[in-house]
C-alpha cells in the first residue's frame, strides 16, 4: 500500500522536496503536511532495520577481516551492541528475509525456494503486525524481497513500491503482474531487452524505443560507476544515493513512532561499486587461506583462485560504497533529530562465498561466509560499546526488537530476546541455519544443509542429495579453534558430533511431524 500525500504534489515531488528541506526551515511544513493524512500514532521509540543483501561478517573488520570493507560500520559499533556470532537462517534472499520478518526458521515458514511464499498462517504473524502502534514503512530493491512485503502488506502504512527507487525500471509489468513478477518479468525481457537477449528481442520497434529510454534516464549517471551502474533482473538501474535521500526524507515526515525495514541490494552482485572506491583494495596484499575445493558442491562450476581473488575484491569495495551509504543515512538520521528516539538494527539476509571452487551463494553449503552475518543493535542514548559473542540467529531480531522497546511478546517466534535486552550472554542454546531449496515447500525435509551453532562447536549435515548416493555428510568445526573451517573434527571428536547429530535429528523429525 502506498501511501498518500494531499495536495497537488505527487509521491516522488514530495520526497524529493523533503530531501532538499531535511533540516531546513521547511521540515516542520512537510512533517504537517504528511501527518495530515496520516492518523496520530502513540508516543514510543522509533525502530529502523537496514539490511544490507548479501553482507557477510567475514568480510568486516569489525570482526576480523584483513581489509576495512566498512569504516562507518567500525565506527557505529563504538555505541552500539555488537553480535559478533550472529547467523542468517538461511543462504539467499528468501528464506533469509522471510526468517527476519517472522521471527521463525525456514522449516516453519517453508519459503524455502527462490520464489516460493511465506506460510499463510504467518500473514498474521510477522514484524509489521507485531507493531501495531507504529507507523510501518517498508523499502527493498530486491524483487524477491518485495513478494514477501506483498504478502505481508497488509501490515504496512507505508509500503514504498520497488520501481519508486530506480533509475530504470519494468514499470508497468512491475505494477500489474507483482504476484506473478518472476515470469512476467522474463516475458518482458524476452520482448523488449534486446543487450540481455544476445542482441535480439521479439520486437525489435518497441526494443529499440526502450534503449532510448534506458539511455535517458541512466545520463550523467555513468562517470560515477565505471564497472556499471549498480543494477538488479539485468538493466534496471539505480543509484543508493538516490535511495537514502527519498528514504532520509520519509522517515522525517512519517508520523512516529515509526517501524521502518529498509532492505538495500548493494553489496550483492553485480559488485559495480562507485568510482570512489574502485581498485582501493587492488595489489593490496591481502591474502586470505587457501581453501581445497569442495569435493561435491563446487564440483562442474569450479571457479578459479584467481577468478575468486578478483570477485572478492570487487565485493569488497562495493561494500565501502554500501557502507558510505549507510554512514550518510545515519548522519541525516542524527541531523534531523530522529537518531535519539530511534532503535536502529544493521544486519544483513545473508553473505557471500568466494572460496573452495564457489562463488555468491547459491549452492547446498552453509560456510561461514555465506551464513554469518552482521548484526548491530543501536539503542537510543547508548554511547559505549558492548560485544556478544554468544551464537545468535536472525529470528531473534522480532523477539529482541518487541522486548527492548516494550512490545507484547509475539509467541509465535522460534527465537527469543537477546543479551542485553534478555536472555543469557552464556546460553549454550542451538541456532539454525536452513537450505532445502530442492525440497518441496510443504513436504517433509528430504533433501536439505543443516547447520547447528552450538556455543563454539558448528555441525553441518548434508542429506538427501543424488551427490551423496543416500548417505549423509556431516561435518563438525571448532569455531574458535578453526574459524576458516579447515579441519572437519566429525571422525576426531565423535562424542560432540554424537550428541549435535542426534539434537539436529530429533529437531528435523519433531519438523517433519507436522508436513506428513
Amino acid at each position: 500500500m502506498e501511501s498518500a500525500v494531499s495536495g497537488t504534489l505527487s509521491r516522488r515531488d514530495f520526497l524529493r522536496l523533503a530531501a532538499l528541506a531535511s533540516g531546513g526551515a521547511a521540515a516542520p511544513l512537510l512533517r504537517k503536511l504528511a501527518s495530515s493524512t496520516q492518523s496520530a500514532a502513540t508516543p514510543g521509540k522509533n525502530v529502523l532495520i537496514v539490511v544490507f543483501d548479501a553482507l557477510s561478517a567475514r568480510h568486516l573488520s569489525l570482526h576480523g577481516y584483513g581489509r576495512e570493507t566498512a569504516p562507518n560500520i567500525t565506527r557505529l559499533a563504538q555505541g552500539a551492541v555488537v553480535y559478533h556470532n550472529h547467523y542468517a537462517a538461511g543462504n539467499f534472499t528468501t528464506p533469509g528475509t522471510a526468517s527476519l520478518l517472522t521471527g521463525v526458521y525456514p522449516w516453519t515458514h517453508r519459503a524455502f525456494q527462490m520464489h516460493a511464499p511465506v506460510a499463510l498462517w504467518l500473514e498474521r504473524k510477522n514484524l509489521f503486525q507485531a507493531f501495531p502502534n507504529h507507523h510501518r514503512i517498508a523499502y527493498s530493491h530486491n524483487p524477491l524481497v518485495t513478494r514477501i512485503f506483498d504478502q505481508l502488506g497488509d501490515g504496512l502504512d507505508d509500503y514504498v513500491p520497488i520501481e519508486e527507487l530506480l533509475l530504470t525500471d519494468d514499470g508497468l509489468i512491475q505494477k500489474l503482474f507483482r504476484v506473478d513478477d518472476d515470469t512476467s518479468s522474463l516475458a518482458w525481457q524476452r520482448t523488449m531487452k534486446a543487450a540481455l537477449n544476445e542482441g535480439s528481442a521479439y520486437s525489435l520497434f518497441l526494443s529499440e524505443i526502450y534503449q532510448l529510454r534506458q539511455r535517458g534516464a541512466t545520463a550523467g549517471f555513468e562517470a560515477a560507476f565505471p564497472r556499471g551502474l549498480p543494477l538488479i533482473r539485468g538493466d534496471n538501474y539505480f543509484v543508493l544515493e538516490e535511495a537514502v535521500e527519498t528514504l532520509a526524507a520519509e522517515l522525517s515526515a512519517s508520523p512516529q513512532p515509526f517501524l521502518a525495514y529498509l532492505h538495500f541490494i548493494p553489496p550483492h552482485d553485480p559488485y559495480n561499486t562507485h568510482r570512489e572506491f574502485v581498485d582501493t583494495f587492488h595489489n593490496d596484499g591481502f591474502s586470505p587461506p587457501e581453501k581445497p575445493a569442495d569435493p561435491l558442491f563446487a564440483a562442474g562450476r569450479k571457479f578459479t583462485p584467481q577468478l575468486l581473488s578478483r570477485l572478492r575484491r570487487y565485493y569488497d569495495e562495493f561494500i565501502l560504497y554500501a557502507d558510505r551509504e549507510l554512514g550518510r543515512l545515519v548522519e541525516k538520521l542524527e541531523r534531523g533529530g530522529l537518531l535519539a528516539n530511534t532503535w536502529v538494527v544493521v544486519t544483513s539476509d545473508h553473505g557471500e562465498l568466494f572460496e573452495r571452487g564457489i562463488w555468491e551463494h547459491t549452492t547446498p553449503v552453509l560456510y561461514e561466509p555465506v551464513i554469518r552475518v552482521p548484526l548491530l543493535i543501536l539503542e537510543p542514548g547508548r554511547t559505549t560499546r558492548r560485544d556478544v559473542r554468544t551464537p545468535t540467529s536472525a529470528v531473534d531480531v522480532l523477539p529482541t526488537l518487541l522486548h527492548a522497546t516494550g512490545g507484547a511478546a509475539a509467541e509465535w517466534c522460534e527465537g527469543t530476546a537477546l543479551p542485553p535486552y534478555g536472555g543469557s550472554a552464556e546460553s549454550e542454546r542451538g541456532v539454525y541455519s536452513v537450505e532445502a531449496k530442492m525440497n518441496a515447500p510443504e513436504a517433509p525435509l528430504h533433501k536439505a544443509t543443516i547447520a547447528l551453532i552450538k556455543g563454539r562447536h558448528k555441525l553441518t549435515r548434508f542429506f538427501g542429495y543424488d551427490a551423496l548416493d543416500g548417505s549423509d555428510r556431516i561435518e563438525l568445526y571448532d569455531l574458535e579453534a578453526d574459524p576458516e573451517e579447515l579441519r572437519d573434527l566429525s571422525s576426531i571428536d565423535v562424542a560432540r558430533t554424537r550428541r549435535m547429530s542426534d539434537e539436529l535429528s530429533e529437531k528435523i523429525a519433531d519438523v517433519n511431524a507436522a508436513h506428513r
